[in-house]
């Protein structure tokens, strides 16, 4: 079940949190850097990012989220985070809620863009298998790439 998130409840922040977390130390290790900003996040932080976030549950239990922010006049989906907890990987969590973000805006964005470590590969697969093209790699911090990724929104 895919249902909305809402952070300003400091137990679903907390809920989110207990996911983002090692997910986010998984794609540090892939990457090899560290410092990946929602490594850091707190509740309070969530509560103010400005994201509107989903989770997928599987069994009453927080799997995983995705989150987007509206740009263009809500012309743009630009999903900021795709987080899928470690004991959940590799059961098609990450396609649905992708999915799941493609099909509500299909009629409304005209594109949807996001972003990912360069040498995420898994994350990289998954956008490319859902229709994303690489724009370009970005170096972020000395060191660190980013790929952007972005895709029609009438596909």
């Amino acid at each position: 079940m895919i249902k909305e998130l809402n952070l300003l409840d400091p137990s679903v922040a907390q809920q989110l949190l207990d996911v983002q977390l090692p997910s986010y130390r998984i794609e540090a290790e892939l990457i090899g850097f560290d410092g990946i900003p929602g490594l850091h996040d707190t509740i309070e932080k969530l509560g103010k990012c400005q994201e509107t976030f989903f989770g997928c549950y599987v069994e009453g239990e927080l799997a995983g989220a995705i989150s987007y922010k509206l740009e263009d006049n809500g012309s743009v989906v630009d999903i900021h985070r795709l987080i899928v907890h470690p004991n959940y990987s590799r059961r098609g969590i990450g396609e649905r809620l992708v999915r799941f973000i493609l099909d509500s805006f299909r009629n409304q964005a005209k594109s949807f863009i996001v972003a990912t470590g360069a040498a995420n590969t898994p994350a990289k697969r998954l956008y490319a298998k859902l229709g994303f093209e690489v724009v370009r790699d970005v170096e972020a911090v000395p060191g660190l790439f980013i790929t952007e990724f972005s895709r029609r929104g009438d596909c």
